[in-house]
């Protein structure tokens, strides 16, 4: 039972995450609201886990949510629902793309779907860091180690611009040295 639980979760989040892997965040933090097997602070393991692992972010997280749930199969069963709808849909819009990319109709479609994708992936980063600096709570005590991490971390990124592994690797050690 669980493991129809998980695809058809994972196939509605596959069906409303527009805008790519970050933009299932919300959809996780809603489950774990209401699952016992998933909590914010896993969700927010997760995203670290599959930013650093090689792979689709979304897919990766689908197949952690689904292992905590129900082990290997439901990895596949979880990462499956959540690919199901999006390949079909890539498969149809590619041959509807075909007849019709000049179409005006469906260009005010993509104009509306970019900024409801944006959207997406900016609540899900605006989760992202209030757990990180917040925890699971609310927003009662700053975690003082975690936001000057990422304060540094954010402006070395932000003047060098090295590939994301220099500071993925760097977070990493840092939380292993200060013990966050």
């Amino acid at each position: 039972m669980k493991l129809l639980i998980l695809y058809g979760e994972f196939l509605k989040i596959g069906l409303f995450s527009v805008g790519g892997g970050l933009a299932t965040l919300p959809f996780l933090f809603e489950l774990a609201a209401r699952y016992s097997w998933l909590s914010p602070e896993k969700v927010g393991d997760f995203l670290a886990l599959a930013q650093s692992s090689p792979g689709a972010i979304g897919v990766n997280m689908a197949a952690q949510t689904g292992f905590a749930a129900a082990g290997i199969p439901g990895a596949f069963t979880a990462a499956l629902g959540l690919v199901s709808i999006p390949i079909a849909v890539i498969i149809i819009t590619a041959r509807v793309l075909a007849r019709f990319k000049e179409n005006q109709t469906l260009q005010a479609v993509f104009s509306g779907l970019r900024p409801a994708a944006a959207g997406l992936i900016g609540a899900a980063g605006f989760g992202v860091w209030k757990l990180s600096l917040y925890g699971g709570g609310g927003y009662e005590g700053l975690r003082i180690k975690e936001a000057l991490l990422f304060t540094v971390l954010f402006g070395l990124i932000y003047k060098f611009k090295k590939h994301p592994v220099v500071y993925i690797a760097a977070g990493g050690l840092a939380g292993l040295i200060f013990r966050f």
